[in-house]
């Protein structure tokens, strides 16, 4: 554990992600290339949805991600309150515009994939509800960043928003277990093979998962890396100004 946290030094840090940043790039982009023209160009129509089903490549990956970039900004923000490492913060803060595309793509792909399907673009089905809830508190946690001057008393802020909004989180997962009702079919991705997709088109599905996995890795990575530099130019404006 030791070892773990000296990568919460932002000297450390930048060292280490300068390494890994063109590395998650390149497998990203490699990733998404792969899934994503496997997926539309080479997969059959389904059965019962035609070509509407293809839309599985963004959709999906998106909702992972839109999800768990929240989850990752719940394990920064408390080991911020916890441990007080800035880096922690800064990289919960990076995350959240990330997350916030992560969120708009999953939510317009899920529109226009449930328009032929449902009949309309959208409906009040709890996991569409929590999902939007979702993403007004990723709204909101920016939001909240911008309007509080002092960076440490922010980071405060936000790390508590972002404890509340992780139950709406849990819910835009779950929300098909915990209420039977609601238009929105269960998981695409199941450890019980029989609720997974069929494997023509489960195999492409997780080489986009992937791609998009480290695409957010990367994007977090350079948007810290911008959040340090950003930190380490206001300290010293601020010293000038004191000399």
């Amino acid at each position: 554990m030791a070892s773990l946290w000296e990568y919460a030094n932002p000297k450390r840090f930048m060292q280490v992600s300068a390494v890994l940043l063109p590395w998650m790039a390149g497998l990203s982009a490699l990733c998404l290339v792969v899934g994503l023209v496997w997926g539309f160009f080479f997969t059959p129509d389904d059965f019962r949805q035609g070509s509407t089903v293809k839309i599985i490549y963004l959709h999906v990956p998106s909702a992972l991600m839109a999800i768990n970039a929240w989850l990752m900004m719940l394990v920064t923000s408390l080991i911020w309150l916890i441990r007080r490492h800035h880096v922690s913060a800064l990289a919960a803060r990076a995350a959240a515009p990330v997350g916030l595309v992560m969120t708009v793509i999953a939510l317009a792909t899920g529109a226009i994939w449930g328009q032929p399907m449902w009949g309309t673009w959208w409906a009040w089905d709890p996991r569409l509800t929590s999902f939007l809830i979702l993403g007004l508190f990723y709204l909101g946690y920016i939001a909240l960043w911008e309007a509080v001057e002092n960076a440490d008393t922010a980071a405060d802020l936000t790390s508590v928003l972002c404890l509340v909004g992780s139950v709406f989180a849990v819910l835009s997962r779950y929300a098909v277990l915990f209420w039977n009702q609601g238009l929105h079919q269960g998981a695409s991705l199941s450890l019980d093979k029989e609720e997974n997709v069929a494997d023509v088109f489960y195999h492409p599905l997780l080489v986009s998962i992937a791609g998009f996995v480290l695409l957010f890795v990367a994007l977090v990575l350079l948007r810290t890396r911008t959040e340090i530099r950003q930190r380490r130019l206001q300290a010293l404006l601020n010293r000038e100004r004191m000399a």
